[in-house]
């Protein structure tokens, strides 16, 4: 008998995993950070949080999970950080009262990868929004995400833009997963399907088993991450301090740096785009 575990158990569940540690390090300063997977999948995480805690003995505990879920979790008080990539999200949590302000930290893009085969004929293509139209005129075998993340959510205003009403075809050619990137391109490769990947993620896939990102480089396809310190005001126990010197981190040189310093297979996965003259409460301004 196979056991499908709600998300809200598989999210108490990280918490509590992440929240117990080992009694030598249980005096440690941390924060919380819910973030979407691609910081995660792609290997960001394991190459700049070494580096942050280095220079600030504050260990980060990450709950990567999707855009909208790190949102509700930011929310209920579950987290001191939330960084993502859904920026009208982002700006929502602000005007909302439950964040600070929205950094911008870096970019990539999306890109819609499929089979080698490619059966709609979108390789050559320039427009993100004319490509899913094809597939879904030829119903070509896509699967999406499904589950409210940053990058569902671009994939939804992807088919919106391409005027085709997705949801009549829910469960046909068009799958939804209910999962994180790495799942749902794992099901793409099985099936020799179409999907919407961030371009970090899919860098550091390696079971690909034929498939080939086939379009990027639309505009439409930008992919902004930000990051939050989530309100005092309304979550008193929120770890400000500790958590505005990560942002603080986040966007100096050094933590740029690194960021920009963060390839995988020679590529750079995320480029560094906070501004150079911003100022967080935090630091000082450079003389």
């Amino acid at each position: 008998m196979r056991f499908i575990f709600p998300r809200a158990l598989l999210l108490a569940i990280g918490l509590l995993a992440i929240l117990a540690v080992p009694a030598a390090r249980a005096d440690e300063p941390f924060i919380i950070v819910a973030s979407t997977s691609s910081t995660q999948n792609s290997g960001l995480f394991d190459h700049i949080l070494p580096l942050f805690h280095e220079a600030s003995g504050i260990e980060v505990r990450v709950l990567a999970i999707g855009t909208g879920q790190a949102v509700r979790l930011a929310q209920n008080g579950d987290a001191d950080i939330l960084f993502v990539h859904h920026k009208p999200s982002e700006e929502k949590f602000v005007a909302d009262g439950f964040g600070v302000r929205r950094y911008a930290v870096m970019y990539n893009e999306f890109v819609i990868v499929g089979p080698a085969a490619d059966p709609a004929g979108i390789a050559g293509m320039t427009g993100a929004a004319e490509a899913l139209a094809r597939i879904a005129e030829r119903e070509a075998p896509f699967v999406s995400r499904g589950d409210d993340s940053g990058t569902h959510k671009r994939e939804l205003a992807l088919w919106r833009a391409a005027g085709v009403d997705i949801a009549a075809s829910s469960g046909s050619w068009y799958r939804e997963a209910g999962s994180g990137m790495g799942a749902t391109l794992n099901i793409a490769a099985a099936m020799a399907a179409y999907a919407l990947a961030d371009s970090g993620t899919w860098l550091n896939f390696h079971n690909r088993q034929g498939l080939e990102a086939l379009l990027g480089g639309d505009p439409i396809l930008f992919n902004p991450y930000g990051v939050i310190l989530v309100d005092k005001d309304k979550h008193p126990h929120v770890k400000s301090a500790l958590g505005q010197r990560f942002i603080d981190w986040l966007i100096s040189p050094e933590g740029q740096a690194a960021i920009d310093s963060f390839t995988i297979g020679g590529e750079r996965a995320f480029t560094a785009d906070a501004p150079a003259d911003i100022v967080a409460p935090g630091q000082k301004q450079s003389e």
